[in-house]
């Protein structure tokens, strides 16, 4: 079992262009959504909401959306920045079966949420913690998600009626996949490389000398 799990943890990937289109099946879907569900969060204040979009014509409009945010990020590139990045498949909001809008509630359980009272963020760390619960209980189905980022929050609050005082956090990609890769896009494209656990951990103080 503790195998299991940290297999998941490492096959896990940000997927883009290995939807295959077909359904998700409505029993692991519930099996899902409930994994997120069960996520912790500060006070018990559970802040955010799953949106399941279908709609073709709702994905067509935020996908021209993503392709013009596209296309601000890369006007800003120059050099061997910009040829790497016009390589690099940015969301497989068409391709997948379907999308799930995370949003995170900042009023829900107030107004004295335990536990927030000194770190304002905590309610959005919440919510990030369900949508790691989601992904890592999608890979565990041999599904794919992938967490599409070009886009202007006001934009996704207009299209899917999104009440003012909810913040849209996340548009997730979900469905099968043919495969997931052994090596993340952005490592397999040299836009970056993962970093050595060893230079992430700091012993009783910061070290600044850390890559």
């Amino acid at each position: 079992m503790i195998s299991e799990l940290y297999d998941v943890i490492h096959r896990r990937r940000d997927v883009r262009g290995q939807f295959t289109g077909a359904p998700v099946p409505a029993e692991v879907l519930d099996r899902i959504l409930a994994a997120a569900h069960a996520a912790p969060s500060v006070g018990l204040s559970q802040p955010w909401d799953f949106i399941l979009v279908g709609d073709r014509e709702l994905r067509e409009g935020f996908h021209r959306h993503v392709q013009q945010e596209r296309d601000v990020f890369a006007a800003g590139l120059t050099g061997q920045a910009a040829d790497r990045f016009a390589r690099i498949k940015i969301d497989g909001v068409l391709e997948s079966s379907m999308s799930i809008v995370v949003t995170y509630d900042a009023d829900r359980g107030s107004p004295s949420v335990l536990g927030r009272h000194a770190i304002a963020d905590a309610g959005l760390y919440s919510v990030c913690l369900a949508i790691q619960n989601l992904w890592l209980a999608a890979t565990a189905e041999e599904l794919g998600v992938g967490w599409v980022s070009f886009y202007r929050e006001e934009f996704l609050r207009q299209l899917l009626h999104i009440p003012e005082h909810i913040r849209p956090v996340a548009w997730l990609c979900l469905g099968p996949v043919t495969h997931l890769e052994k090596t993340p896009d952005l490592e397999r494209h040299g836009w970056r490389q993962r970093r050595h656990v060893r230079a992430a951990v700091h012993h009783d103080r910061w070290r600044a000398d850390r890559p």
